[in-house]
């Protein structure tokens, strides 16, 4: 298993993102996911810088560790063709270390403007869509496309990189599975379920790497990583489909009044003991994972950081190759 550092761009701002990515670098995480959004979950968050511009940053911050986006929409903020230039272009600063992360977005992210929030079906029929014209565009040929919900007018990419880069799929149901696994050159996940893993192989061919998300509070104390995760994010015990619909960070927070301490910490590995952070990788790799990331909530990342240099990736066994991005054919 590889172990990857979350750039949570929700919690923090730019220049320490770069700085805390040259950091896991430096203490042996070999990947690391950018998010890209629009706003926080939360106001208490307090971020949002654009994603695209770190990971210009990052190409010259860092050598050896590969990035990804966790997860780009591109359906309406973005058009795919936007997003097929702005992927190649980070391809080419920093060539074998990027990977496009997709998925079908949130609401919080794609009204901002003013543009219909479409249901969950549609917006998996776009998603296949603008899959099929950034990997078009990939091709550096002129694109001419009239699709059902987007159009590409005489364009073409001039700037590409040597290699194309892989686009890996987020999904936490078979729907989207089903529509895009076949486009995908890898996966995103946010929970350690065998079966989608399985059905992600069994559509795409087995192989092809997936990535998947752990998020932990560490803190000397445990009581005060729990008090940290709650306060900062009280979303956690949140589940449903409210993570895709509702709008502002004000709803999340309204609804995050119903959590409990109690009810985050169950979500979110909090404290100072190594195995449990240990297991809860192992749940991963256990479920079909080759790849995780950890997400380091609040401001200690530098602590974060230590301790699983010093105490969890020995445990669990990381690949000593590093700065590579998980291996795929790019198709």
């Amino acid at each position: 298993m590889r172990l990857g550092y979350a750039l949570s761009s929700e919690e923090h701002r730019p220049r320490d993102l770069v700085r805390w990515a040259r950091r896991a670098e430096e203490a042996g995480f070999t990947f690391g996911m950018i998010s890209d959004h629009y706003h926080p979950w939360t106001d208490r968050q307090g971020n949002s810088p654009f994603a695209w511009s770190i990971l210009g940053a990052l190409a010259e911050g860092t050598e050896r560790m590969a990035f990804g986006t966790a997860v780009t929409c591109p359906l309406i903020r973005y058009h795919p063709a936007l997003v097929a230039q702005m992927a190649a272009t980070v391809g080419a600063l920093m060539p074998g270390r990027f990977w496009l992360g997709l998925g079908t977005g949130e609401n919080l992210n794609e009204h901002v403007y003013g543009d219909r929030w479409p249901g969950a079906v549609e917006r998996i029929s776009m998603f296949r869509e603008a899959i099929q014209i950034i990997r078009a565009l990939w091709q550096g040929d002129l694109v001419e496309y009239d699709g059902d919900y987007y159009d590409v007018s005489r364009a073409r990419l001039y700037t590409l990189p040597d290699e194309p880069v892989p686009i890996y799929v987020a999904g936490n149901g078979p729907k989207v599975l089903e529509a895009v696994a076949e486009l995908a050159d890898g996966y995103v996940g946010t929970a350690p379920k065998k079966d989608l893993i399985a059905r992600f192989d069994e559509l795409s061919g087995p192989g092809k790497p997936k990535i998947g998300q752990v998020t932990v509070c560490w803190a000397a104390d445990e009581a005060v990583a729990r008090r940290t995760a709650f306060e900062i994010w009280p979303t956690a015990a949140v589940t449903g489909e409210a993570s895709q619909e509702l709008p502002l960070p004000r709803h999340f927070e309204e609804l995050a009044k119903m959590a409990t301490e109690e009810m985050v910490a169950r979500e979110v590995i909090c404290g100072p003991d190594p195995q449990r952070h240990a297991e809860a990788l192992r749940k991963y790799a256990d479920a079909g994972y080759d790849h995780v990331y950890v997400h380091q909530i609040g401001p200690d990342q530098d602590g974060m950081i230590d301790f699983y240099a010093r105490e969890v990736l020995p445990k669990v066994g990381q690949a000593a190759v590093s700065g590579v991005a998980p291996a795929a054919a790019a198709g």
